[in-house]
C-alpha cells in the first residue's frame, strides 16, 4: 500500500480541544469516584453546577450562565444540592429579594476530598510529564485562558 492511501485510512490525530478534554474527564471521574467512595452521591451534572457557585454565594443566575445550562436546569440541579445538604439558599445582602446560594459545611467536606484527589492526580502528572513540562503546560493553559475564559 502507499504512503498517502495508509495516511488517508489512518485515524486522525486528535485535535486540540479533544487533547484538553481527555485529561480533564479523567480527573473529573476520578474526583468523582473520590467523592462517592466518601458516601456523597453527587453527579456529574450536579458536580458542574456545584463548581461554579463562589465561595461567598452566587445568584442561580450567575451558576447557570457559567455552567452553561439554562435557569431552569441550574434551579433542578442546586434543589437536589440544597436537598442533599450540600448548599442553602440565603437572601443576597446587596439585595433583599434576591437569593443566593452558598456552600454549606457539608458542601465543604466534598470541596475537601476532591480537591485531596485533584491534588493526587496532578501529582501523578508531574510525575509522568516532569516538573518542566508540567510548568510549561500550567503557563500556556494560563495564556491560553486569557482569551478563552469569560470567568475568569
Amino acid at each position: 500500500m502507499d504512503e498517502s492511501r495508509s495516511s488517508r485510512t489512518s485515524d486522525p490525530e486528535p485535535s486540540l480541544g479533544v487533547l484538553l478534554y481527555i485529561p480533564y474527564r479523567h480527573m473529573e471521574q476520578r474526583i468523582l469516584r473520590a467523592v462517592a467512595a466518601t458516601g456523597h452521591q453527587i453527579s456529574l451534572a450536579q458536580a458542574r453546577v456545584f463548581q461554579r457557585i463562589d465561595p461567598h454565594g452566587s445568584r442561580l443566575t450567575r451558576i447557570a450562565e457559567s455552567a452553561q445550562v439554562s435557569k431552569q436546569a441550574a434551579k433542578f440541579l442546586v434543589d437536589q444540592l440544597e436537598r442533599g445538604g450540600y448548599v442553602e439558599r440565603v437572601a443576597d445582602p446587596d439585595d433583599g429579594r434576591a437569593r443566593m446560594v452558598r456552600i454549606t459545611d457539608r458542601g465543604y467536606d466534598v470541596i475537601r476530598i476532591a480537591t485531596d484527589e485533584q491534588t493526587k492526580i496532578e501529582g501523578e502528572w508531574v510525575a509522568h510529564l516532569g516538573h518542566a513540562t508540567t510548568d510549561e503546560l500550567r503557563r500556556v493553559l494560563l495564556q491560553l485562558r486569557e482569551i478563552t475564559d469569560p470567568y475568569s
